[in-house]
């Protein structure tokens, strides 16, 4: 049995499906050596090394938590849009649960244009200000409302650049990591066995198609998390 410090567990592990990965013809040369086997012409992936990466990333969230730094959640394939928006607002931490927008990272100034425009608009509706359009008007800004809270709305409170990401697929959403890479933001990644993993500085090697092999990496974050901020609240308050 592989030692951790956060309780991750094989037979769990296995439980959730986090050991499937995709057909052998996908499998990106750099996984072989996260590789334990092959069932029904699908790789599987070896959980023992999968813990012992896993631990590495949470020890790193930790830190990253208990330093007062960021760290922001991106998963947009439908079936987990949902699971990353319930676990960061439980967190607390800023995500990207619909498309990701090109250049969010790269040009985060423009962003944070649209983001406190967003805002302004929210605010003007919150208190009665939209009252003073006309009904073509107001429905005009009422669509633009809409429109900015699915791409905005995971991110309105962010008025600066994460130090790290956690990017739930990295075929879906390496756009993501590729800007995470270039302003130097460090990349937690699950990698299933079709992805190039050298592209995280803390690979997880597990199923990303699975959603128990989602919520059960989820839930191991948020428990590293939540437990972080409450020591840093401790802390706080003692001082």
């Amino acid at each position: 049995m592989v030692k951790n410090l956060f309780s991750l567990n094989i037979q769990d592990m296995e439980k959730a499906n986090v050991q499937f990965g995709h057909r052998v013809s996908k499998l990106h040369p750099k996984m072989k050596q996260y590789v334990s086997g092959i069932k029904n012409s699908v790789h599987t992936i070896d959980l023992e090394k999968t813990v012992e990466e896993f631990d590495e990333a949470l020890k790193f969230i930790e830190a990253l938590i208990s330093e007062g730094k960021n760290m922001l959640l991106v998963g947009t394939k439908v079936p987990i849009k949902a699971l990353i928006k319930e676990n960061a607002e439980i967190c607390g931490l800023p995500y990207v649960n619909e498309r990701w927008l090109g250049g969010a990272f790269t040009n985060f100034e423009t962003i944070l244009k649209r983001v406190t425009h967003f805002k302004d608009l929210l605010k003007q509706k919150e208190v009665g200000g939209l009252e003073k359009y006309t009904k073509k008007e107001k429905m005009k800004i009422e669509k633009e409302i809409e429109s900015l809270r699915i791409k905005f709305e995971g991110v309105k409170d962010m008025q600066k650049l994460p130090e790290a990401v956690l990017v739930l697929d990295m075929n879906k959403d390496g756009l993501a990591a590729r800007e995470a890479k270039r302003k130097g933001i460090k990349i937690i990644a699950v990698c299933d066995t079709n992805i190039d993993p050298s592209l995280a500085d803390y690979p997880i090697p597990a199923n990303d198609d699975s959603i128990s092999s989602a919520k059960y990496i989820l839930e191991k974050i948020k428990e590293v998390v939540l437990k972080a901020k409450e020591e840093v609240e401790n802390k706080r308050v003692k001082e």
